[in-house]
């Protein structure tokens, strides 16, 4: 994206066109998800407030780039477990929405 007015404004659309609900940008929290002291995810997540959605009231929302596709954005609706940026990516990371970009900490990096 040329700015970060510019990557919250598609964030916000990509949100807005799947969910079909109103989200306004709060913050950006930056993540450093980590297992056995290894990185499996570092980044910012865009926290939004949600209006018109039947049960959130928040969303977490970051993108990446897919190899041969683009861009992907992933967004995690807060619930009762999920009521975090940290928890938002460990979810994604769980559920494999969000491919972790460094090797698992039982593989050998091809490097």
């Amino acid at each position: 994206m040329a700015n970060k007015l510019d990557y919250l404004t598609a964030l916000q659309a990509a949100i807005k066109q799947t969910h079909h609900c109103d989200v306004t940008h709060c913050e950006t929290v930056p993540v450093h998800e980590k297992v056995d002291g290894k990185t499996m995810w570092k980044g910012d997540v865009e926290v939004f407030d949600v209006s018109g959605h039947p049960e959130a009231k928040k969303c977490y929302a970051w993108s990446y780039h897919e190899e041969g596709r683009g861009p992907r954005v992933v967004a995690i609706f807060e619930k009762q477990s999920v009521n975090s940026p940290e928890m938002a990516v460990k979810c994604a990371i769980f559920f494999n929405v969000q491919p972790a970009p460094y090797p698992r900490p039982n593989q050998n990096p091809d490097v």
